[in-house]
């Protein structure tokens, strides 16, 4: 089977991987090249690494909308489309050139969390179980049917280490689906709109944590931060961003900071959390415990959000 695939990050790339293995895949679309944070020095996305390590032709185009994209798709010649987490919708004119369409591994059980940010979501909701959907594009966000899922426990996952899981698979599961379709034996069940939820993107906000908030929705917003969206904190009116937690074993009062072996404890309105990883401002990521070595806090100090 000729394939097109569409995708951007590391999210994608074991997907990328399963149908190289499985498909003739004629073109891989990425979004173009972007700048860092630090330098603005551009870099390529982490599925253009990929493609053109394995050999495979690579296309960034700065949009899809247009003739130009439906002409790039249709000279490819493709039986299937392939798309995952590419960042961008798909008009129409591209959707209807593969003969069987797209499909899209999307990082949820959809209808629940349709959207950009279904990870992040899922922590921050407290689900038990997230997982992946294959579904077929459709010009709707993330609105098609359906053919196979496969379920993830949430656990203690960061939005790092879930989303690293998630790919692994939603790969496995795109092998299946695309068997299934060569097959003729893919059946597709649409989607229930009315248990739609949406992933909105994650923003500062929806992650930072503050002395008045439970223990479990401090370590939910803690796990769902990012480098994009980081959980930032004053410790003793110094900065930090809090990037690994654990479970205290004793309650601290809210707003106080109590020291210990493995990190520093900060009291909550019903308990406390331990803070195992900081990056201080300025700084790099380092151990808490390394932290409170060097910034000789006060018996009395305190915290509160950045």
């Amino acid at each position: 089977m000729r394939v097109v695939f569409l995708g951007t990050p590391e999210f994608a790339v074991p997907s990328l991987r399963t149908v190289a293995e499985a498909c003739d895949v004629a073109l891989v679309i990425t979004r173009p090249d972007a700048a860092s944070k630090r330098g603005g020095a551009l870099h390529p996305s982490a599925v253009r690494v990929a493609a053109e390590a394995m050999g495979l032709r690579t296309e960034t185009p700065e949009s899809l909308r247009g003739d130009a994209a439906a002409v790039l798709v249709a000279q490819a010649a493709p039986d299937l489309g392939v798309v995952a987490a590419y960042g961008s919708m798909l008009p129409a004119a591209v959707l209807a050139i593969p003969a069987y369409g797209f499909i899209n591994v999307h990082a949820s059980l959809l209808p629940r969390w349709r959207g950009a940010a279904p990870v992040q979501r899922a922590i921050l909701a407290g689900d038990e179980v997230t997982g992946v959907s294959i579904m077929r594009v459709e010009e709707g966000l993330d609105t098609g049917p359906v053919c196979l899922e496969r379920q993830v426990a949430v656990g203690d996952h960061t939005t790092e280490s879930l989303t690293a899981e998630v790919a692994r698979t939603g790969a496995a599961a795109l092998a299946d689906a695309i068997t299934a379709i060569e097959a003729g034996t893919a059946v597709w069940s649409p989607q229930d709109d009315a248990c739609a939820t949406y992933a909105a993107k994650v923003t500062v906000a929806d992650v930072a944590i503050g002395p008045d908030m439970t223990a479990a929705e401090a370590r939910r917003r803690i796990r769902a931060s990012s480098g994009s969206a980081p959980c930032r904190i004053t410790v003793d009116g110094r900065r930090l961003t809090v990037t690994a937690v654990a479970p205290a074993d004793a309650a601290v009062p809210p707003g106080r900071v109590v020291l210990q072996p493995t990190g520093v404890a900060l009291g909550l309105a019903d308990g406390a959390v331990v803070l195992t990883e900081v990056r201080p401002e300025g700084r790099c990521t380092m151990s808490a415990a390394a932290w409170v070595n060097g910034a000789h806090l006060p018996p009395e100090a305190v915290w509160g959000p950045a």
